[in-house]
């Protein structure tokens, strides 16, 4: 193809590029240095990325201006919308008042209905409330009567001396184990040497408060004066 051709080309895009090399070929066959041919080579393909930017440029400033445009027809259509219902408000509140304009009539035929002194049938459902009141109470009265209530009781250690070595153990046990009182139990015994072949007798009882009292327990003991020398009080446990 002839240059003669290729210069009526409508659009030659790398045409630049074309006659650097076109002159470096020409160039060449004159002799001249090779740094100066790869010079104008580089300096073509240094126009190449120009174009490609600025094409790519050009790219970016057309989508830039259709979302420009797009967000200008979303504005609008918001300022229409906003300006449509601040208009419809005040239409609202005009009617509003003029749909409640009735409430009056109606509190007033309310007013006829009450009974400002009560009704009968009212203080028979008041007598009633107070009847099952009362029944409620005298229910539960009862039930926590029946509930037995609770005995405090001690347990205690008593310390039965003999008079000495000779006395009878055994008889002594049973005429203190005679004593019988209301809110007394017997329990335990045994046998505590003392010294000089003398040993005590040490008794465990449970006694209710209200009934039984200690001071009274021990006087009976000493009244066996024939066994017993002295009783007194070792321990003593609230149950």
């Amino acid at each position: 193809m002839s240059l003669a051709a290729l210069a009526q080309e409508k659009f030659w895009e790398n045409k630049a590029q074309c006659e650097d090399a076109e002159k470096a070929y020409y160039s060449g066959l004159s002799g001249a240095k090779v740094d100066k041919i790869e010079a104008n080579a580089g300096g073509a393909g240094a126009s190449a990325d120009v174009l490609k930017k600025l094409k790519d440029l050009e790219l970016e400033n057309k989508d830039l201006k259709k979302v420009t445009s797009d967000l200008k027809a979303m504005i609008v259509k918001l300022e229409g919308r906003v300006a449509a219902i601040e208009k419809a408000k005040p239409a609202a509140a005009a009617a509003a008042p003029a749909k409640a304009a009735p409430a009056p009539a109606a509190d007033d035929e309310d007013d006829d209905d009450v009974d400002l002194f009560g009704s009968e049938s009212e203080e028979e459902e008041s007598e009633e409330a107070a009847k099952v009141r009362e029944e409620r109470l005298a229910a539960y009265a009862a039930k926590k009567s029946k509930k037995p209530a609770l005995i405090a009781k001690t347990s205690v250690l008593l310390d039965c001396k003999p008079w000495d070595d000779e006395t009878d153990m055994d008889v002594m046990l049973k005429e203190i184990k005679k004593i019988e009182m209301d809110g007394l139990v017997w329990g335990a015994n045994k046998l505590v040497p003392v010294g000089y072949g003398i040993s005590k007798l040490q008794v465990m009882i449970v006694v209710e408060d209200l009934k039984v009292s200690i001071e009274e327990l021990q006087e009976k003991i000493c009244e066996i004066e024939d066994y017993v020398q002295s009783c007194d009080v070792a321990a003593m446990n609230k149950i």
